[in-house]
């Protein structure tokens, strides 16, 4: 298990309100809330944008021990994965401290407490066939509750046909089984203990599908039961991308009897099932009414 940090214990600057109060509007939080989904543009400035380059550069030079590749071997580009790194790698918790996405969750969540869960870097190389298949990303956790929060942050502009598309209301429930990407496998829950996903390519106009084309700067947001997909990326088009997942208030430790994605392996150990998720791997970052941990 990484070790516990207090990186992130600074307080947010009072800047950041500013921005939220200029790009993340009540209409906003009601779609976040009606959809499970929705795209905040230009959230993030210039500077952060090419810290968090700098970061996922600095993975891709060095991939953690729980990096993976997704994609098959005969894909002519390559899907990269790689999770948990904000306590190794500088910028990642630079990023996640420096920013207003702490903010914006808390909002979004309608929360008024917000927890880093885990960062997950994606990239998918030029040429990349490999699609990300529908999927709810909850089920593959080991938690519950319902104030959840993942951002997907593209350093690279990504086609709407390349980008994270989304099943509106689906975060509404239920939980749907999540099976491996490569070969549909059932390896989480029971086979049959719930539901099948619906065949969404095979019928996509009967799908309240929503997507957008996405420049640098723009901050995707979806809850964690949002159904969602990506395709893969065309031509000389390379798709960067980090996705931050925050916890709310009620979130609780739900200790599983199989891996995880990612695992945090012992923590079952030193977390019982139905805790807040109060461990130094999730540090909490904003504590109420827009305060952080460091400054109530």
């Amino acid at each position: 298990m990484p070790q516990p940090s207090s990186a992130l214990d600074t307080p947010l600057p009072a800047r950041f309100q500013q921005r939220l109060q200029e790009r993340l509007t009540a209409d906003d939080i009601a779609r976040f809330d009606r959809d499970g989904a929705i795209c905040i543009k230009q959230l993030l400035t210039r500077d952060e944008v090419a810290l968090l380059r700098d970061g996922i550069d600095a993975n891709l030079a060095a991939p953690s021990p729980r990096a993976k590749v997704a994609s098959r071997p005969d894909d002519p580009g390559r899907f990269f994965e790689d999770f948990c790194n904000w306590q190794d790698i500088p910028q990642f918790g630079r990023f996640v401290r420096e920013t207003p996405l702490a903010l914006a969750a808390q909002r979004l969540m309608q929360s008024r407490t917000v927890r880093l869960y885990h960062d997950h870097v994606l990239v998918k190389e030029p040429g990349t066939r490999q699609r990300t298949p529908w999927h709810q990303d909850q089920p593959y956790y080991n938690i519950d509750g319902t104030q959840n929060i993942s951002m997907w942050i593209p350093v690279d502009p990504v086609s709407r046909a390349a980008t994270l598309e989304f099943v509106a209301g689906s975060h509404k429930g239920p939980w749907l089984m999540p099976r491996t990407f490569m070969d549909n496998q059932a390896k989480w829950f029971p086979e049959g203990s719930l539901q099948d996903l619906p065949n969404v390519e095979a019928d996509r106009d009967s799908f309240p599908i929503v997507g957008w084309e996405i420049e640098p700067g723009d901050v995707v947001c979806f809850h964690m039961l949002t159904l969602h997909a990506a395709g893969g990326v065309e031509g000389s088009n390379r798709r960067r991308v980090f996705s931050v997942r925050f916890l709310g208030d009620d979130t609780r430790h739900a200790p599983r009897p199989w891996k995880t994605s990612p695992e945090f392996p012992g923590l079952a150990d030193e977390l019982p099932a139905g805790a807040e998720m109060d461990h130094p791997l999730f540090p909490l970052l904003v504590t109420g009414a827009g305060q952080t941990a460091a400054s109530s």
